[in-house]
């Protein structure tokens, strides 16, 4: 399995670079990842509405430059489907039963992003109403899959 994560802008702390690292290795078992990190345009705090559609825009833009095409696209948003772990792993396990073997998730940056991302997507994913720091998602994003892919091969996961 082929898991592609595609995220705005460069994780900069290094307790969750470490981490990121970590569940890497943890997944080299079950599937391949490979990591795109796209520009993250730098923007004032105090953006208007139609400053930041510009920004997501851009930034969406090089979002689809980097997606393959065959790819199953999840996109992270807060308003997307909600899962357990244990029904993400079962929907994960079905689309790989369907031989879907490439997979690619896409994080925005801290304003969000794209609309016209989200529209590509096979599936919008919702990981809570709370929102997180667009970095810690992609820690958090990877103890998933590598949660998912436990549960899918049936083997114990240690805290």
């Amino acid at each position: 399995m082929n898991v592609h994560i595609i995220a705005v802008g460069k994780v900069k702390e290094r307790y969750l670079r470490e981490g990121i690292k970590e569940y890497e290795k943890r997944l080299l078992p079950y599937c391949k990842i490979n990591t795109i990190e796209v520009m993250e345009e730098e923007a004032p705090a105090q953006a208007i509405a139609i400053e930041r559609e510009a920004l997501l825009k851009k930034e969406g833009e090089r979002i689809l430059k980097a997606l393959k095409p065959h790819s199953y696209k999840i996109v992270l948003a807060v308003e997307g489907e909600r899962h357990t772990s244990e029904s993400m792993a079962s929907k994960m396990e079905k689309l790989m039963l369907m031989g879907i073997s490439d997979f690619t998730f896409i994080i925005g940056s801290s304003f969000g992003l794209y609309s016209e991302i989200k529209k590509t997507a096979d599936l919008v994913l919702s990981f809570s109403d709370f929102t997180f720091p667009h970095q810690m998602m992609r820690l958090i994003l990877l103890e998933q899959i590598y949660r998912w892919m436990k549960i899918i091969k049936k083997e114990p996961y240690h805290r």
